[in-house]
């Protein structure tokens, strides 16, 4: 039997545009874990070691990340790190545009991820779908009215 082609899901590639400016957006993207929620924002606690944080969301529990780059105002990456959390790197693009900012993330990995093939892809097509609504989410939040 022939092997699957599994390059065509490592990589998720999504943007939206932000009626913002690219200072807040930054200012939104560049906290690690933003995106851990139901559909919409809330604060988690967020504590520090070095490159890693750890990020309390009151509903899914503690997350870890290292952070790989910030670039303000226009690069942040982060790579999810602790037991059964995979190596994918997300990173968010903030790119300033005549009246608003898009926003893109990039997250990479899923192919070296442990497990079998149908794991990985479901890890894949999970997190596909869930950038559309975090990039909502995330419109949403830098939108609104501070």
């Amino acid at each position: 039997m022939a092997a699957t082609d599994t390059s065509a899901f490592d990589r998720i590639d999504k943007s939206i545009e932000i009626e913002a400016p690219a200072e807040r957006v930054w200012a939104f993207v560049s906290e690690p874990g933003w995106f851990i929620n139901d559909g919409a924002y809330r604060p988690h606690e967020i504590t520090h070691d070095g490159e890693v944080s750890l990020v309390r969301d009151p509903v899914h529990g503690d997350f870890g990340f290292r952070t790989v780059a910030l670039d303000a105002p226009h690069h942040a990456a982060f790579r999810w790190v602790g037991e059964g959390a995979g190596t994918t790197l997300v990173e968010f693009f903030v790119d300033a545009r005549d009246g608003g900012t898009t926003l893109r993330v990039v997250e990479t990995g899923f192919a070296s991820l442990p497990g079998s093939e149908a794991e990985r892809r479901a890890a894949f097509d999970g997190n596909s779908e869930g950038w559309d609504v975090e990039l909502g989410v995330a419109r949403t939040a830098c939108e609104a009215v501070v």
